[in-house]
């Protein structure tokens, strides 16, 4: 009789270690999101307005890969806000130099932005990884510092610059017909980091490092280089959102960042990737993303107040979290 217990629970253990159990209870979520919605209004599951939703996932999605990268290694990013504006301000005000956004200085406002994430990135890196001061800590502490260099450097308000045009294109263009250029660099983003993680040396360092660091570094891998590359990676993709955020925007404002802190590290987490590191897949991440911005869009569509927004959007990630604990156990 003892051996029926014992093989019930190895059942569910097998069955667990098959289903990727957060992405299934994240898409199933999606799935009922949707069915309420169009409950409410029919129109929220055409077409039009599900690429909307795809595009405005496409920012939240690109800055919770970033995320996700850091979070894989056990530690967390805080700098996200003041990345995202520092680096569309600044390119968005070099490049309008260059002739009101047009022009050669247009063209340069990409490398620029990448180029002010990665060294925003590259410095968390150095102050985490060969520093050793707690990322939660150092990140913080670099948030306030860019949010300081952006009151000095714009005089308190917004760069008078409107966005240049490679930022309309990025955000707003359409190569496939119908289809913002937002979503497709969201995809390609998604397939380059899944090939980064699953089929290089970099990807399994940043596993066994979010596993456990000082393995790692006794096995020989280059920890405090594994670190810093994610830090810097994750700045550039704070830096690419904040451009096509501009784009979609018009222009780059004071707090643009502020919204995507949050969401993104909730993203990361519903998707299943742990808090505590070496666990995760960029498939999950993308199913949190579209679960965060299609649950903020209905609860907006059934013009629910702002209270009641925030008692639902909490209780949903409470419910996943529980869900993604659960099959944690199962699995173990």
């Amino acid at each position: 009789m003892s051996g029926a217990p014992s093989r019930a629970l190895a059942t569910r253990a097998a069955l667990a270690s098959r289903i990727d159990l957060p992405l299934f209870a994240s898409s199933l979520c999606i799935l009922a999101i949707l069915a309420i919605g169009a409950a409410f209004n029919p129109s929220v599951v055409s077409p039009h307005y599900l690429i909307q939703q795809l595009q405005s996932a496409a920012f939240l999605g690109i800055v919770a890969f970033g995320a996700m990268l850091v979070i894989l290694l056990g530690h967390i990013d805080l700098s996200v806000p003041w990345t995202v504006a520092a680096a569309a301000m600044v390119s968005t005000g070099l490049a309008g130099q260059g002739g009101a956004g047009g022009g050669g200085g247009g063209l340069l406002a990409l490398p620029i932005a990448l180029a002010v994430g990665a060294a925003i990135g590259f410095v968390n890196g150095l102050g985490v990884a060969y520093l050793r001061i707690p990322s939660m800590i150092f990140t913080l502490g670099v948030n306030a510092v860019l949010q300081g260099l952006m009151v000095l450097y714009t005089g308190g308000s917004a760069p008078p610059s409107t966005a240049p045009p490679i930022a309309r294109a990025l955000s707003g263009g359409h190569l496939i017909p119908g289809v913002a250029n937002a979503i497709p660099i969201w995809a390609l983003l998604g397939v380059l980091v899944t090939v980064l993680l699953r089929a290089t040396p970099f990807g399994r360092a940043v596993y066994a490092i979010g596993n456990r660091e000082r393995a790692a570094y006794m096995s020989g891998m280059p920890v405090r280089r594994v670190v810093l590359g994610c830090f810097t990676l994750a700045g550039c993709a704070s830096a690419l959102a904040g451009l096509l955020v501009t784009g979609y925007a018009g222009k780059a404002y004071q707090g643009m960042g502020d919204i995507y802190l949050l969401p993104a590290i909730a993203a990361v987490v519903l998707g299943g990737t742990s808090i505590m590191g070496g666990r995760g897949r960029t498939s999950g991440t993308v199913a949190g993303t579209i679960l965060i911005v299609l649950l903020q869009s209905m609860l907006a569509v059934m013009q629910m107040p702002d209270a009641g927004r925030q008692i639902i959007y909490g209780m949903v990630i409470f419910v996943m979290l529980l869900i993604y604990g659960r099959g944690h156990v199962l699995r173990t």
